[in-house]
């Protein structure tokens, strides 16, 4: 990936790895097709399971290990799909399916670990961390274009508070992605820059988009 192989030339950070990796896990998902996409599946460890509620619960703090214990029970266990040479997607079995399993969440290389978009409008009330981008931002993000950091910052957008502690949110961060006069999310990506720095610069890349609906993640209802 001649990408891939200019920034690695050029930067040698973590942010670079969240770069491409997001390069390529938007464009998987882009023309994700179960049947011809997913290579091996395996059960996940009971061990590696709790380490997976530990992220998501470190990622999202509003959503507890309760809370997780009633959507990710220990059985039966979560089934992870390999999808081409670095991207995760973990399933969970659907109630009266005999083979099917559901997305819920995902991971890319050592990426934060994401919510697919089915499941966090499943579970309304579970309380993922957010932004809210501006009005002027929706066709853009269902077109799977990144959110600016000007979409974050105008009128309508909407980001956790910063404080003398640090930045509401941290390069990095996973975050779930809503728009001014919308109900639902729209879509799945991870922050880079921290909030402190979009309010400050308001220029350039403030999300780095992973998954969006009309996606071929979100069209996807099962994986057998």
């Amino acid at each position: 990936n001649l990408l891939a192989a200019s920034l690695s030339r050029h930067h040698s950070d973590r942010s670079v790895d969240f770069l491409v990796s997001s390069i390529d896990c938007v464009a998987m998902f882009k023309r994700f097709d179960s049947s011809n996409d997913v290579s091996t599946s395996t059960q996940v460890k009971s061990s590696v399971q709790r380490g997976i509620k530990s992220q998501i619960t470190t990622s999202h703090p509003s959503v507890t290990e309760e809370i997780l214990d009633a959507f990710l029970p220990k059985k039966p266990p979560l089934v992870q799909y390999k999808i081409g040479p670095h991207l995760m997607l973990y399933c969970k079995q659907i109630e009266g399916s005999g083979n099917g399993d559901e997305p819920i969440f995902f991971q890319h290389r050592d990426g934060p670990i994401l919510p697919t978009l089915k499941f966090v409008h499943k579970y309304p009330l579970v309380e993922f961390t957010k932004v809210t981008v501006d009005r002027g931002a929706i066709p853009y993000l269902l077109g799977g274009a990144n959110v600016m950091c000007p979409g974050l910052t105008n009128v309508g957008g909407e980001m956790p508070a910063d404080s003398d502690e640090g930045p509401g949110l941290a390069k990095g961060d996973g975050v779930v992605i809503y728009a001014e006069g919308k109900e639902s999310a729209l879509a799945v990506g991870f922050m880079k820059m921290s909030s402190a720095d979009i309010r400050k610069k308001n220029k350039g890349t403030g999300i780095e988009l992973c998954h969006f609906i009309g996606d071929g993640l979100w069209d996807t209802e099962e994986i057998n």
